[in-house]
């Protein structure tokens, strides 16, 4: 499994953690740092990130991918738009949360977020809808 991250770097344990959940092995980390200039437009901003993850169409389309998004939420917003054209489906997502009471301040996996079930699920609000 690819882990594509956008936010601050993933530890062992956390990576641990991720293959624990999701019973598959992390065979890779891209990281790519996330800078967003307010002053520019946000989509080609993050179509570059996007591109500076060094995947291939194939690898897009084909392997198994989850995305550690920027904490960023207009910028999250958009880059999952731009990974869901890029592979046609919505990737899953690593959800960080504050480990209560560390200190220094650390990060755990709360959970793996699937966002393909969540809009197929979705899509049954719009049953009846004109």
């Amino acid at each position: 499994m690819i882990v594509i991250n956008f936010s601050h770097p993933i530890t062992e344990a956390q990576r641990a953690e991720v293959a624990n959940i999701t019973g598959k092995p992390v065979d890779r980390v891209i990281h790519v740092p996330c800078q967003i200039d307010n002053a520019l437009p946000l989509a080609d901003q993050v179509r570059k990130l996007a591109e500076a993850a060094g995947l291939d169409p194939s690898e897009w389309q084909g392997a198994p991918i989850l995305v550690n998004p920027p904490g960023l939420t207009f910028a999250a917003t958009a880059l999952i738009a731009e990974i869901h054209g890029r592979c046609g489906y919505f990737p899953p997502l690593i959800r960080l949360r504050p480990v209560a009471g560390s200190v220094p301040h650390a990060f755990e996996v709360a959970e793996i977020v699937n966002l393909q079930a969540i809009r197929e699920s979705a899509r049954t609000c719009r049953q009846g809808a004109a």
